[in-house]
């Protein structure tokens, strides 16, 4: 999977350096062009002759070679599928965090457009100090990936979290980044997603709703993309974004979801109905406030379009339709009735019965059912993790 990447290797000042030599090696064993970059304190505990040796290109420290030749640290975060700093000491993370430059490898971090790997490597109590934490959590909240370093015997004698990770473990987890970035079964292919609550108004401050967060579809959107689909969510109601690239309709009503879901449907070619939609509105929307009268109000509701059941009905050869169903009783045989009337290929069953699953959790246990009534049943896992698994199931439908 590192055959023909192009990656940057950065090496700051730790005695970890030596571990760098390796991994240099076992990069270029994988296939990859590697580049390296150190930091100038980094020279005094590895050569730049050894890396330059392994890695088959020179390897830079400073912006500008002997003969005044200018090492561009825009050019080589342009170039990079992936930029690698390891091994990270305390004082890079922390520069890095604070968006410093003062080096050529910061600079090149900063002008990086690739995913971004630190490999901290640095004593127990280095790595546990707060500043150093909260360091970390700022690279992570800018979309870089921390290699979390082992714990053992360190440099100074005492043994605890700060070993930097093993070469071997990198590359392994390079090769699985890669593997999963590559890994686009869905490209070209138009996803529709209904997601979160609608609600039905009653007048113009009360409503009816449902306790949906829109935290599966959300999730289930999120593996679309990242499975190379173009994403289109219909949205009720919630308070979750989604990443750059995906489309997202905001819509509130059942009948405005329908409408939207109605449009969208003739493009699609997967259209996952993840939203818990209001099955009845109300007759008439009062333009006023109600005011409270006597002991008893009633309301007359009607029912709202199934959107599941209506596309079903005009669904084209090769779309793929996925329902969901939350039950309380008789709860696969209702689902699979509900497969079945609303001609879905899938259908995901949610239990409320589950601690930990169903409404507002960040976690889930669902059922998958096909046609032939085969049923898929997950652990109770993060929503992030249970829409990988649907989206395995849906893949894994004949074509």
């Amino acid at each position: 999977m590192l055959a023909g990447k192009k990656i940057l290797l950065g090496v700051s000042a730790s005695i970890a350096a030596y571990k760098a030599a390796m991994l240099c090696r076992l990069l270029v064993k994988s296939g990859a062009e590697v580049q390296v970059i150190m930091t100038p304190d980094a020279e005094a505990f590895i050569g730049s002759l050894t890396l330059a040796t392994l890695s088959k290109n020179p390897a830079y420290s400073q912006y500008t070679g002997a003969n005044g030749t200018w090492h561009n640290h825009v050019d080589f975060g342009l170039w990079a599928d992936a930029l690698i700093i390891a091994p990270a000491t305390a004082n890079t993370l922390a520069k890095a965090a604070n968006a410093q430059s003062d080096n050529l490898l910061l600079a090149t971090y900063l002008s990086a457009r690739s995913p971004v790997f630190w490999a901290p490597a640095m004593d127990l109590d280095m790595f546990a100090h707060p500043g150093t934490q909260k360091n970390l959590a700022t690279l992570k909240s800018f979309g870089n990936l921390i290699i979390e370093p082992n714990d053992g015997e360190l440099a100074s004698g005492l043994a605890g979290k700060g070993r930097m990770a093993e070469p071997e473990e990198i590359v392994e987890l390079l090769q699985s980044y890669f593997s999963e970035a590559d890994y686009k079964p869905l490209y070209g292919k138009n996803v529709l997603i209904t997601a979160g609550p609608t609600q039905e108004k009653l007048d113009p401050v009360r409503y009816i709703t449902n306790h949906s967060t829109g935290k599966m579809g959300y999730a289930i959107a999120e593996r679309a993309k990242a499975l190379g689909a173009n994403v289109t969510i219909i949205s009720g109601p919630v308070n979750l974004k989604a990443s750059e690239g995906i489309t997202v309709v905001k819509v509130e009503s059942g009948l405005e979801m329908f409408e939207a879901a109605k449009q969208a449907f003739p493009e699609t070619d997967i259209a996952i109905y993840t939203a818990a939609v209001a099955d009845y509105r109300a007759a008439d929307i009062s333009t006023e406030k109600i005011k409270k009268k006597g002991d008893n109000l009633q309301i007359d509701l009607v029912k709202n379009p199934d959107i599941a059941a209506h596309l079903g009905s005009i669904k084209k050869e090769g779309q793929i339709l996925v329902g969901f169903a939350l039950e309380t009783e008789n709860e696969l045989e209702n689902a699979q009735g509900k497969l079945e009337r609303k001609n879905l290929d899938l259908i995901v069953l949610n239990s409320l019965k589950t601690e930990g699953a169903g409404f507002g959790h960040d976690t889930n246990l669902v059922h998958v059912i096909n046609k032939q009534g085969k049923v898929f049943t997950t652990e109770l896992l993060s929503k992030t993790e249970i829409a990988a698994i649907i989206w395995d199931q849906i893949l894994a439908l004949p074509a």
